[in-house]
């Protein structure tokens, strides 16, 4: 059986850095929504009764950015660690067309990821489902948990924690990255985030009721609290930046999670496409996208 799925690139409307936790961790707020942009997965399952059946799974990754990916791969590890829970779930063969830039702030290796679980959860012939799934999610990492279902939601905790927002008006994005890698950790550590004092308070994810200004309006109420951290690191974003507000019809500019990747919000994709050419024109060496904004869909997984 040979299905496929797309790793869509996660957008951090806002990140609120709350304070560092105890634990190492930094308690975040934030609203997420999923660009139809992405890596496409494909996984071939052995056959239950192959004579040759294997015991491991194994990754092939291609496309613009597939060099970019060394070490460790969060495929692979999601991959095994579902199988150790359910040994039900039966080995095979990834192959990842890599079309996101690596480490650039769009949790490409989390999508990844939960693209890897949700092509095991198709295998599993009922043998696991989607709570199944949910559970094991956060202990691959932070963002893997909001990647599995690719909605927009509302992080909270480390992230792991997912509220789904409902009324997100579908709208028109470009997604700029300078070339350039960012490592997380190194964002987080040019924070020096306070100590975290007392526990949040709760709050409810928002309702936008389908309106593209009052997603706006939240939005620009809030901010990325790792940017001025990743400006330190790499100035070049504040060029990025700058270039993005420029753009006729643009209506919200920020970095993405950690960056280096940052992206500029349109009413339409329409005009989201009139900018990224305009954005093309001026930065031809650029990673330049542009796309829906909201939750997009997968295509047919045959």
């Amino acid at each position: 059986m040979r299905i496929r799925d797309i790793a869509w690139a996660k957008l951090n409307l806002t990140l609120e850095i709350l304070g560092r936790r105890d634990d190492g961790f930094h308690e975040l707020r934030s609203l997420v929504a999923f660009a139809s942009v992405g890596d496409t997965l494909e996984f071939v399952s052995e056959p239950a009764g192959s004579h040759e059946r294997a015991e491991t799974f194994a990754l092939d990754v291609e496309g613009p950015f597939a060099r970019a990916l060394q070490g460790a791969n969060l495929i692979l590890e999601a991959a095994q660690t579902a199988r150790a829970r359910f040994p039900a779930l039966s080995p095979g063969q990834f192959r990842l067309v890599k079309t996101l830039p690596v480490a650039a702030g769009l949790g490409g290796g989390s999508a990844d990821a939960a693209a890897a679980l949700r092509l095991l959860m198709q295998t599993s012939d009922g043998a696991v489902d989607a709570d199944d799934i949910a559970a094991l999610a956060p202990e691959l990492g932070s963002d893997v948990a909001v990647c599995l279902r690719s909605a927009p939601a509302l992080m909270t905790g480390r992230g792991e924690s997912v509220e789904f927002v409902t009324g997100f008006p579908p709208c028109g994005v470009v997604l700029v990255n300078p070339g350039m890698e960012l490592a997380t950790a190194a964002v987080f550590g040019a924070l020096r985030a306070a100590p975290l004092r007392t526990p949040p308070e709760p709050v409810q994810p928002p309702d936008f009721d389908g309106s593209f200004e009052a997603l706006i309006a939240y939005a620009s109420a809030r901010a990325n609290d790792l940017e001025p951290a990743a400006l330190t690191l790499a100035p070049q974003i504040h060029t990025v930046l700058s270039k993005l507000h420029d753009l006729p019809g643009v209506r919200l500019v920020r970095l993405s999670g950690s960056g280096a990747t940052c992206f500029a919000v349109f009413a339409t994709p329409r005009e989201a496409l009139r900018g990224a050419i305009l954005a093309v024109e001026q930065e031809p060496d650029w990673w330049i996208t542009a796309g829906i904004l909201g939750h997009p869909q997968a295509p047919p997984s045959a």
